[in-house]
Formats: C-alpha cells, structure tokens, sequence
C-alpha cells in the first residue's frame, strides 16, 4: 500500500511540473473536457 501511495505521489508532481502553473493544470484539464465532449458528440 505504501508503494502505491509514493507512486501516485511522484506521478502527481511529475504531472504538475510539465505543466509549470495552475493555469497551465487548468488549460490541460479544459482541453481534455473539450476532446472528451467531442467524443461524445459523435
């Protein structure tokens, strides 16, 4: 369990240091809901 609590830990930090701000977590989450809207649509 605790290996698993430090994986998700590194994948965290790793995800929020590409993408630099909160605004960039922020313009990533917005184009992932765009892409997933778009799927749907279909």
């Amino acid at each position: 369990m605790k290996t698993l609590i430090r994986l998700t830990l590194i994948a965290s930090l790793l995800s929020l240091a590409a993408c630099n701000t909160v605004r960039g977590i922020g313009q990533d989450i917005e184009k992932l809901g765009s892409t997933i809207e778009g799927a749907a649509k279909k």
